[in-house]
């Protein structure tokens, strides 16, 4: 798998776990086997009597530790293996997830629309698509865990990543086949659903802020296919940042996670979810080495409860860039915290402000310092995790510093004019799945799962399917057909049928004499400029 962490000269690189290392402890064994073998030699009284003792001891230690037999007993049966079937094309280089990311290799003719060398440059594309290499199915493990007996089960986005399909098997082997309910990328979780003809045992989703370094937590998961392998650590540090996204706010842990444990849970000893297993620090082998992350449940309860809901996540949005305010910058603007005399004060100051944003509406001006949202303390690496936990117009109040004053500011977030369209989901369709735009000359409607399954879509191909071209339309003109998707309405990407709609109302108020159609077909990617004012009768 790829790693996720940039290449560095002398730094391990942390990578994915989808796919895990057989830690072994054969070596220590062994040699303990090997110390105990051997004779013991005669003791004096004394020294006899001080090794019992000893020994004493070492058992009362021993017997102090904790045994976490009972405990995997009852969380074993809610931890599942997830198993995803994808078809690889020989172009498939670039990520086409659920973030909207565009495959490479568009490209547009430089010919007029129409003409002989369009159709000539189109079809060299075609021909050198893949270079006639065949598709390929692979197959792919990662882990998961229920969170509630319906079924709902939460995994890593990257597990299940361009699959066309998806299984979940319990820990008894009973095997259902899973629809993806929504994903997101940026906090790299996924939500699936199975139907099962009984309840399934599950897990509780804990409270990972009361987690506190040095605590014992288990990990299950599915390494290298290795189902239900547990392992045991402490917390080795939290709210890590290992440059992997804007929201990084792992828990680290010495559990041994290896390739297969992603999506996998990490348990408190009361049996709740603490922590879902993403990252590991790895060698050139990506074999564990006892440094493993997981993203916080505290961090993931909200973004697996809109998932649920609605099958994609909404952040807010402030319209500000900042940067952390560092030890220098505190001293130069004699920058103190609230009430406690010289200590340098922390938080994020104001580099830029977007006009029109949240931000610039609300009065924050260029050198405040924010140092407190709904009551938390901001830094310039924790704020777009906090920020992005609330809603698009909720309102929230923050704190910030003005030329030596405390400030109180309530702020009203937005939703970012560069956020993508939301994609539909499967389990939530759009309002208007279906419309004919006469414009066009074309019927189209949503990629669901009725979709995916008549045309053979995977369930990373996104865009508008194109259901029906009329005779004669402009759509016609231009090669549409049915079965096509629109990917893309100039550079604006399109999911639902209403986003083209508005895509093209906008074209027309722009008087434009066409609106040009990013579309996907069985042979790959084409712009094509279909021109505007036709009125098909259908």
């Amino acid at each position: 798998m790829s790693s996720c962490l940039p290449s560095s000269s002398r730094k391990r690189v942390a990578r994915w776990l989808s796919c895990a290392v057989v830690s072994g402890v054969l070596g220590n064994t062994a040699g303990a086997w090997a110390q105990a073998s051997e004779p013991e030699p005669t003791l004096p009284v004394e020294e006899t009597q001080q090794g019992s003792s000893a020994t004493t001891r070492a058992a009362h230690e021993a017997a102090m530790m904790p045994g976490f037999a009972a405990l995997v007993d009852r969380l074993l049966p809610a931890v599942v293996n997830i198993s995803v079937s994808s078809v690889i094309h020989p172009d498939d280089h670039q990520s086409e997830g659920p973030d909207g990311s565009t495959p490479s290799g568009p490209q547009s003719s430089p010919f007029p629309p129409g003409s002989p060398l369009e159709k000539f440059f189109h079809d060299y594309l075609h021909r050198r698509h893949g270079d006639g290499k065949p598709a390929r199915q692979v197959q792919a493990l990662g882990s998961g865990f229920i969170i509630d007996p319906s079924g709902v089960v939460v995994t890593n986005n990257h597990v299940i990543d361009n699959a066309q399909q998806v299984s979940v098997t319990l820990s008894d082997g009973t095997e259902y086949p899973a629809r993806i309910v929504g994903r997101d990328s940026k906090e790299d979780l996924a939500v699936l659903q199975v139907k099962a003809d009984r309840p399934l045992p599950s897990v509780p989703l804990g409270h990972s802020d009361e987690a506190r370094i040095g605590d014992w937590v288990l990990a299950i998961g599915n390494p290298f296919g290795l189902s239900g392998t547990v392992t045991a650590g402490i917390i080795s540090s939290r709210k890590r940042n290992v440059d992997h996204g804007l929201y990084d706010d792992f828990i680290q842990t010495d559990a041994a996670i290896n390739h297969g444990n992603s999506g996998g849970p990490l348990f408190n000893l009361k049996g709740e979810v603490i922590g879902i297993n993403t990252l590991i620090y790895g060698g050139s082998g990506g074999d564990s080495i006892g440094i493993g992350f997981a993203i916080p449940s505290d961090d993931a309860r909200g973004i697996i409860n809109q998932l649920r809901q609605t099958g994609y996540v909404r952040r807010g949005w402030l319209g500000v860039r900042y940067q952390d305010v560092t030890r220098s910058m505190a001293e130069d603007l004699d920058f103190h915290k609230i009430d406690a005399g010289k200590e340098r004060g922390t938080g994020a100051i104001v580099a830029e402000i977007d006009k029109g944003g949240p931000a610039q509406k609300a009065g924050v001006q260029i050198g405040d310092i924010l140092t407190s949202l709904n009551g938390q303390p901001v830094t310039g690496q924790t704020l777009p995790r906090l920020v992005a936990g609330y809603q698009p117009g909720e309102t929230v109040h923050f704190i910030l510093w003005r030329r030596g004053v405390y400030q109180n500011l309530d702020l009203t977030l937005g939703r970012n004019p560069e956020e993508k369209d939301p994609l539909p989901s499967d389990t939530h369709p759009p309002e208007h799945p279906v419309k004919t735009l006469r414009e066009l000359g074309v019927k189209l409607g949503v990629v669901d799962q009725t979709a995916r399954t008549q045309y053979g879509l995977t369930d990373s191909q996104r865009g508008v399917l194109v259901m029906r071209v009329y005779d004669g339309s402009p759509a016609a003109s231009r090669g549409l057909a049915e079965g096509n998707l629109i990917l893309q309405v100039g550079q604006q990407e399109v999911n639902t049928p209403e986003s083209l709609q508005t895509a093209l109302d906008r074209a027309r108020e722009l008087k434009k004499a066409d609106i040009l159609l990013l579309v996907q077909d069985g042979e790959g990617l084409r712009w094509v400029a279909v021109p505007l004012g036709g009125q098909p009768q259908p």
